[in-house]
């Protein structure tokens, strides 16, 4: 099923009594998932674009590549830089914006800008009872009741199936540079981000890549960038030899490989997502026995390549969120996806799936039991 407009889509929704699938480009979601495959990638275009006003409406169905295409014209980005993950998920099709909202994709840019959603300014959907909703607009505004924005975003589609989606987008920034210290453990590795993200400099980027190296993005006009890198050298020095990028083109190959967990393509294990204190990740890291370690976000986000189908929840010695990303469909079976949720936000999750999908046709099971 592929609707081709909000009308057609919501008259699908609401004479079907069988569970859907909900998929936009098919770029982010592995394994068996119950229901017959309701596509939204028919849903397509940019309906309005004003970039003075700094704001975006496009159908979910639209791929990031038009979007992508359309606000390098204009010198703009998406500065909550979404993951393309179709290299180490092994998936194909192209990335929708509709799908970006729905699993509220964020790079590494979210520790100082945000993520998908806080750039979210509307919605329009359609619900499990083929109604068509709409809330917020092209501007940031209050809501009363529901807030639908922050609800769709990260629902992956089980609350509503987005038709379209109004974003704000931002300006490109005119330099990049990155530092980059060798030689560091885990530990002393979250101590120097931690450093970095503490300090005034505007750190854009903190990672520790596979090779065990940190490395840190600033960005903004050349002057600038200049002398706090300068500074934010000096604050280091500590930590050990900083070495500085300057190549543009470097940067941003380094970049969308920490974003897109490139590192990982083609490696044997399971690949898992896990979200925790940064200060965590060096005793979560010991406890898991993992094949390799990603860490982004100053170590509040892990890409942790498992042994295959080995819970990485039953290892997990601090608090913290673990989604199984890939694996084969065995694996997915043994173990759940998503995370299960403690049972105050399962009974919560409940009644908006009770209110906004009455007849448990959207996605159904896909976000887990409760804990």
């Amino acid at each position: 099923m592929k609707p081709t407009s909000e009308a057609e889509l919501a008259d699908l929704i609401s004479s079907v009594k069988a569970p859907l699938c909900i998929r936009g480009g098919g770029t982010r979601l592995l394994g068996p998932i119950e229901g017959e495959v309701l596509e939204t990638s028919g849903l397509q275009g940019i309906s309005l674009y004003e970039p003075g006003a700094l704001t975006m409406v496009a159908g979910a169905g639209t791929t990031l590549d038009e979007i992508g295409a359309a606000l390098k014209a204009e010198n703009q980005r998406l500065a909550f830089e979404p993951p393309d993950l179709r290299d180490v998920l092994g998936t194909t099709g192209a990335s929708t914006i509709g799908g970006v909202a729905a699993s509220n994709a964020s790079g590494p840019r979210r520790i100082s800008v945000g993520a998908c959603r806080d750039f979210m300014l509307g919605v329009r959907f359609v619900d499990g009872a083929g109604i068509v909703a709409k809330n917020g607009g092209r501007v940031m505004k209050n809501v009363t009741g529901y807030d639908l924005v922050k609800l769709m975003s990260g629902a992956f589609g089980t609350l509503g199936v987005l038709s379209e989606v109004s974003l704000k987008v931002m300006p490109k920034v005119e330099i990049q540079l990155c530092l980059r210290i060798e030689g560091l453990n885990a530990k002393q590795a979250v101590a120097a981000m931690s450093a970095a993200l503490g300090s005034p400099f505007e750190v854009s980027g903190a990672a520790q890549d596979l090779d065990g190296a940190v490395v840190l993005r600033l960005e903004g006009f050349d002057a600038s960038v200049r002398y706090r890198a300068d500074k934010l050298t000096q604050v280091l020095a500590g930590f050990g030899t900083v070495e500085m990028l300057d190549d543009q083109a470097q940067c941003d190959t380094l970049w969308r490989d920490i974003r897109d967990a490139r590192g990982f393509t083609g490696s044997t294990g399971d690949l898992w997502r896990v979200s925790v204190k940064p200060g965590d990740a060096p005793e979560l890291i010991d406890a898991l026995g993992a094949h390799a370690v990603l860490l982004d976000w100053g170590g509040g986000l892990m890409w942790v390549d498992m042994p295959k189908r080995t819970d990485l929840r039953a290892r997990m010695s601090v608090p913290g969120h673990a989604t199984l990303m890939r694996s084969d469909d065995k694996g997915f079976e043994q173990v759940a996806r998503f995370h299960p949720q403690a049972a105050p936000l399962a009974k919560i999750s409940a009644r908006l799936r009770a209110r906004f999908d009455p007849k448990g046709l959207l996605n159904p099971g896909l976000m887990g039991d409760v804990a």
